[in-house]
């Protein structure tokens, strides 16, 4: 007997398994926690269950046809692929493939149940991400529906366009590890779902502090390290671009976390640095060389962090007090900002930094290798298409959120009562993470929301911002 098939690289199975390990460690324990620490106290138990449901949720739906929908053969041409199940033995041991890519890239050298399964923790953490947009309002059986839908409609077809061989891949257009796929479709349909369900209560949005701010730490140093498999593994080789990836990713986030703490101090409104602040920048530096990690050298690198940074920082300040409809859309924790911006910004960059001498797989003979061009390298179309492949990303991720949630609220609230928003978790789980807790207001952290009256059935917000988030 022998252990391996001729085509299996232990290495590389090995470096994915653990590099999914890794990202899946960013949603539980790692934004459970995380997430749990900035709300109030009341919220933390719904917070930590909305994370590990999505999480199971989005596993189940993506064995039983999701993943090939985003990675299998083509069903609506260059949009969708084929629904099917990877539950068999064929589907967990067999040689893994992306049908459209075969030949584009190497063959992979592990079997397709490590695809299926690095390819899901991307999937989960999506959904998990804009928890933080609705938190604090959406009904717990809403979100167990909505999960299901949105990994079915939205997450899959943006995968597909962009990572599957569709539409946007063929194209050219860069997004090395889903600045565009996750990030940018978290914070637009986060801040959709925000719009759709309805603001927090008053209480509630006007200002508070994080409930633990050590769980807020252990939580973002689980992102911030995590990040390594999210960034490292998506060459899907442990070769030089996975290094290269996973030092351009560490680059990034110092130079965006340093540089939002530079902001606090110079333009904010008390002039002081954060611990929150300088997570906000943490966040911004990791989303924005999400699309770029393999593609830039390191001065692209540090070059993409502090121009996300300082952008987010000043959106993030101006944006919810002054423009709408920034200014009307309760979004919790401003997934939208340190998401949703950040990694639209990073997806540009690439247009301008992808450095052609970044080679992610090597040539062999006559076969050229792969690499990309940015437009400071002499290719402008690579901006172009950028940006096309984020308007879609963007219209598609806005349009799936609104109608999966219209069609949702046709037979429930998606909103709960405003007797258990005072409540929390005692009226929503029957328990509560801190027995001595007391009332408490969700806090002003991570792009806190305008100050507005309640209203279940308005969408939009309807005052003018009335705290700051955390800088």
């Amino acid at each position: 007997m022998i252990p391996y098939p001729a085509w299996l690289s232990p290495g590389d199975n090995a470096w994915q398994l653990v590099a999914a390990t890794l990202v899946g460690l960013m949603s539980i324990p790692g934004l459970a926690v995380f997430y749990a620490g900035v709300v109030a106290r009341k919220w933390s138990v719904n917070t930590m269950l909305m994370v590990f449901s999505a999480f199971c949720l989005t596993l189940i739906v993506w064995v039983l046809w999701a993943f090939k929908m985003g990675f299998g053969q083509p069903m609506l041409g260059a949009f969708l692929g084929t629904p099917g199940p990877i539950v068999g033995s064929a589907g967990e041991q067999a040689r893994a493939s992306i049908p459209l890519l075969n030949g584009a890239m190497p063959g992979f050298r592990f079997p397709e149940s490590t695809l299926a399964y690095f390819q899901f923790v991307f999937a989960a953490i999506t959904p998990v991400l804009f928890i933080g947009s609705v938190i604090g309002r959406i009904r717990f059986k809403v979100w167990l529906i909505f999960v299901p839908l949105w990994i079915t409609f939205a997450y899959t077809v943006n995968a597909f366009m962009l990572w599957g061989g569709g539409f946007w891949a063929a194209k050219g257009a860069l997004d090395y590890s889903g600045g565009y796929v996750i990030h940018l479709a978290a914070g637009v349909s986060g801040f959709v779902a925000a719009a759709v369900v309805g603001p927090r209560l008053r209480r509630d949005r006007d200002g508070g502090r994080p409930n633990n701010l050590p769980f807020v730490a252990v939580g973002a140093g689980l992102l911030w390290l995590g990040w390594n498999g999210f960034n490292g593994g998506d060459p899907y080789f442990a070769g030089a671009d996975a290094a290269a990836a996973v030092m351009n990713t560490n680059l990034a986030t110092a130079v965006a976390m340093m540089a939002w703490l530079v902001m606090d101090m110079a333009f904010g409104k008390d002039r002081k640095p954060t611990f929150l602040g300088g997570v906000n920048g943490m966040i911004c530096g990791l989303v924005a060389i999400t699309p770029a990690a393999g593609y830039v050298n390191g001065i692209g690198a540090m070059a993409i962090g502090l121009v996300a940074s300082v952008l987010v920082w000043i959106a993030f300040t101006v944006l919810p007090r002054k423009v709408w409809p920034f200014n009307k859309v309760d979004d919790a924790l401003g997934v939208v900002y340190t998401h949703g911006f950040a990694g639209l910004i990073g997806g540009l960059m690439v247009g301008l930094l992808a450095d052609p001498k970044m080679i992610v797989y090597l040539g062999s003979g006559k076969t050229a290798g792969f690499s990309a061009a940015g437009l400071f390298y002499g290719n402008p179309r690579q901006l172009l298409i950028q940006a096309g492949a984020a308007l879609t990303v963007i219209a598609w991720s806005a349009l799936m959120t609104f109608l999966i949630l219209r069609g949702i609220g046709l037979f429930m609230k998606l909103r709960m009562t405003d007797e258990e928003l005072a409540t929390g978790d005692l009226a929503v789980h029957g328990e509560q993470a801190y027995d001595d807790l007391e009332p408490a207001r969700v806090p002003a952290m991570v792009g806190a929301s305008p100050s507005a009256d309640d209203g279940p059935d308005d969408p939009f917000l309807d005052t003018e911002v009335a705290s700051e988030g955390a800088r």
